[in-house]
């Protein structure tokens, strides 16, 4: 028995060290991004930042810095823009031939009834939260594998990248659109030693709970105040989500959970479609129900 747990323990994947590895985060500025970036900073990571947010990503260096973490870059940078990308990648690339790890983080939110949303609301979720990612990865992923950086690529998808949660027609599209690309690149990028790690939050209270936009719904009501405290009550901590995200990164995980209750909804999703079909029924009729309490 002994010898068949050796057997067993020794073909388990190795944990990745991060020390004096360059990694780039983007969305760095605060949330999940900046907790994802505090994080590697304490494990030894040498830190390349960006965000759109320039005072913010400014702020996040100066702290990491005083923490006694290593930030080479912290260029503020526009996803949506591959021009702005790749100016980005010019100054990284300067100082390291290829990252070890790229973790896209940054995104937005934007929900709401289709018959709500504009061409226009559309489009920016697809923008940020597809085409930023994809911007980045064609930018710094070829130069990983040209200079052999056997490292990893983190894409943060969602809940809503798993499972059709009420109002998250555009954002499912484009959450659905990081999973799709990251389960092509989980074999495409294996030859090349290049771990894909599909990162699904649910509920985390970050900046972005307080940005998120509902088309149709005044957000700036007491009303509303009080459905986000609800949301934000039962949301993990950036720092818990970065915290499991990362491990998850480092042990080479395909897909990570940042909460227990987004897992449970997936795994009866897969494996009891019958409730996960009331269960999307039930939420949407509450959901019309809280529509119906915000006008």
């Amino acid at each position: 028995m002994a010898m068949m747990v050796g057997m067993l323990s020794s073909v388990r994947p190795r944990r990745a060290e991060i020390t004096g590895r360059h990694v780039l985060i983007t969305g760095a500025a605060s949330g999940i991004g900046r907790a994802v970036a505090e994080n590697l900073a304490a494990r030894g990571a040498v830190l390349h930042l960006t965000d759109l947010d320039a005072e913010g990503l400014s702020a996040a260096r100066t702290s990491i810095a005083a923490s006694g973490g290593i930030v080479a870059t912290a260029r503020s940078a526009d996803v949506t823009s591959l021009d702005g990308v790749r100016d980005l990648a010019a100054e990284v690339h300067a100082g390291t031939a290829a990252v070890d790890a790229v973790l896209n983080v940054a995104g937005i939110a934007i929900w709401g009834k289709v018959e709500h949303m504009s061409a226009q609301q559309w489009q920016q979720v697809i923008d940020v939260n597809l085409m930023g990612p994809i911007h980045v990865i064609e930018t710094f992923v070829p130069a990983m594998i040209q200079h052999g950086r056997r490292g990893h690529l983190v894409n943060v998808s969602s809940a809503a990248g798993l499972v059709g949660l009420p109002w998250h027609a555009a954002y499912s599209a484009s959450k659905f659109g990081v999973r799709g690309v990251s389960e092509v690149l989980r074999f495409d990028l294996a030859r090349h030693g290049i771990a894909v790690t599909l990162a699904c939050p649910g509920a985390v209270d970050t900046p972005l709970t307080e940005s998120m936009r509902i088309a149709g719904i005044d957000t700036s009501t007491a009303q509303f105040a009080r459905l986000r405290r609800r949301f934000q009550h039962r949301a993990v901590s950036p720092q818990l989500a970065a915290e499991r995200i990362v491990n998850g990164m480092l042990a080479r995980k395909t897909l990570v959970y940042t909460s227990v209750d987004i897992r449970a909804l997936h795994a009866v999703q897969r494996y009891v479609p019958p409730a996960y079909s009331a269960m999307m029924h039930a939420a949407n009729r509450m959901a019309d129900r809280a529509e119906g309490s915000l006008r």
